[in-house]
């Protein structure tokens, strides 16, 4: 008996093209969505440089700003001990 309904391999071709533009479309979409994530995580990766250049920058002023205020400090020290030593030999001489 003929039938008039398509054969298994008629319909397997007939699908065929229809899958392969499904998966196209499904490979496009994933596609361009990989790219909108690599185009974030770039966008974020220069902000971070950005971000980290004026980190640095901080970090270098304030190793700057405590190698001053530790030379301040030593020189307050030397200062403070010559004038004890000048006291206690002021002292030492009236004895």
């Amino acid at each position: 008996m003929a039938s008039s309904s398509p054969s298994e391999p008629d319909l397997q071709l007939q699908l065929q093209p229809e899958t392969e533009s499904q998966m196209s479309s499904i490979v496009y979409e994933i596609s361009q969505q990989v790219q909108g994530a690599m185009e974030n995580m770039l966008k974020m990766m220069s902000e971070i440089d950005e971000n980290s250049g004026g980190i640095t920058e901080e970090i270098e002023k304030c190793k700057e700003q405590s190698l001053e205020k530790k030379r301040g400090l030593e020189e307050a020290k030397e200062q403070v001990e010559k004038a004890a030593y000048a006291v206690l030999e002021m002292l030492n001489n009236r004895a």
